[in-house]
């Protein structure tokens, strides 16, 4: 075998890791030494992936597309995979099962609330001065805005091949204003409550003490075990990814036998939304982990939150650099008008919207209850994370919990938006039918919002 750089197979990926790795470092170096980078609290991958971007168009590396579209397609599916394999802590109670709920309900009606106004914009465009124009492409914003990079470019690929040129770059572009949306607009709402004295408290400069059963839990696998811990942790992420694999191929394969007809249409979504037969597959593996405990089957817990979570964090960062860097500029030269629209009437929709509901849902704190979701509902769950924590250090309040729990019941009450997403492409008719159909269920669920509120 050649081990020489001649043999491309072989050091390729290699290359294209380092160069990720590289981004991520000039970025975590400059967020940490320029004022203004560290003040916009824009995370640190996202900052690597306009880095690397922006090498990759003046020609000073060369990326390989397909890789990082690799990436970003596995990367959301591992790291979902990560989080769901998690261990809760403590006992539901009733009231935060509600709140759990309400906060998925608040998701949902968000993506929805966004999916109306990102097709109201693209069927106006299109039914006057952009003919041409892909009617369904303003559903790619809840999917950049609401779900990041991973599902723009999953849902951009599918629209893609049905027609929508340039629509995997359109969705990641669209993601990739999301975060600085969150980034750049969240910074200032922070700074304007702190002037008008709604929040007393900013963030503290020392980093707290944390107590050992954050980073392990008595009951687990030692350290000094005769396995690495992390790796028996990256052996239940990796073995789930393949259970994953292999439910997704046999359900895409019995559809294709039993109806080819609804197979065309059904495999495609089974294989963009193979996080979400992933992160089902998780909690089902974590409930059999749980039980072999209990039976005396196991006797020690494998999952280690802390590690899961950085498993989890790992991933997605490596899934936003990727994402960010493959998009082609050239591909959206002739989808600006719709792209600014979208950016801009997305934000204050997503905005305003959560300004109502937060309200309603979370009155003992409205504020992080709200900065908390608009970061993520715009980025990531990251990026609400890091906003919180700027008048929430301690993360005192339910509000981080809340993007947590709110995302697991999203997964369920988000079902069928996912249907709304495939059906849309097919026909004129059909995408304006699902931009009523999309109002008409967000409106059921700003009413479950306010319903669930009222109890006690």
């Amino acid at each position: 075998m050649d081990y020489s750089a001649a043999n491309q197979a072989l050091w390729n990926v290699i290359v294209q890791f380092g160069l990720l790795a590289l981004a991520i470092l000039v970025a975590h170096f400059l967020r940490e030494k320029i004022p203004f980078i560290r003040k916009s609290l824009m995370p640190v991958a996202v900052l690597g992936g306009f880095l690397l971007l922006l090498a990759k168009v003046i020609g000073l590396v060369k990326l390989d597309q397909n890789i990082m579209e690799i990436l970003v397609y596995h990367g959301i599916a591992l790291g979902f995979i990560a989080m769901s394999l998690r261990v809760p802590s403590g006992e539901e109670t009733e009231k935060g099962r509600l709140t759990g709920l309400r906060s998925g309900a608040i998701i949902v009606s968000t993506y929805l609330v966004q999916g109306v106004t990102g097709l109201v914009i693209t069927i106006l465009l299109a039914s006057t001065v952009m003919p041409g124009m892909f009617r369904a492409a303003g559903l790619l914003l809840p999917m950049g805005y609401g779900q990041g990079p991973g599902q723009a470019n999953n849902v951009g690929s599918s629209y893609e091949a049905l027609g929508f040129a340039g629509g995997r770059s359109f969705g990641l572009a669209i993601a990739a204003a999301g975060y600085l949306v969150a980034c750049i607009i969240g910074v200032v709402i922070l700074n304007i409550w702190q002037r008008k004295g709604k929040i007393g408290y900013t963030r503290s400069a020392k980093e707290q003490q944390l107590p050992a059963d954050f980073f392990q839990s008595t009951d687990e696998i030692p350290v000094s075990d005769s396995i690495d811990k992390l790796s028996v942790q990256l052996a239940l992420v990796l073995l789930t990814y393949l259970l994953t694999f292999l439910v997704a191929r046999g359900l895409t394969s019995a559809l294709s036998a039993a109806a080819p007809g609804l197979g065309n249409t059904l495999n495609p979504l089974i294989w963009g939304f193979n996080f979400i037969i992933g992160s089902a597959l998780a909690m089902l593996v974590r409930v059999l982990l749980a039980k072999g405990k209990r039976t005396g089957v196991f006797l020690r817990q494998y999952q280690n939150n802390y590690l899961l979570n950085r498993i989890s964090g790992f991933f997605f960062d490596i899934m936003i650099v990727a994402g960010i860097a493959s998009i082609n500029p050239e591909d959206i030269r002739g989808l600006w008008v719709p792209f600014v629209l979208m950016a801009a009437a997305g934000a204050v929709v997503t905005w305003f919207h959560l300004s109502y509901v937060c309200r309603k849902a979370y009155p003992e704190y409205p504020q992080e209850g709200l900065i908390s979701m608009f970061g993520m509902l715009t980025g990531t769950i990251s990026s609400g994370v890091l906003l919180l924590r700027e008048i929430d250090p301690d993360l005192s309040t339910p509000a981080a919990n809340n993007l947590v729990t709110g995302s697991s019941f999203g997964i369920i009450l988000g079902a069928p938006v996912l249907v709304l997403v495939s059906l849309a492409p097919r026909s004129s008719f059909l995408c304006m039918l699902v931009a009523l159909l999309a109002a008409v269920y967000g409106a059921l669920l700003i009413w479950l919002i306010l319903r669930t509120s009222r109890k006690k």
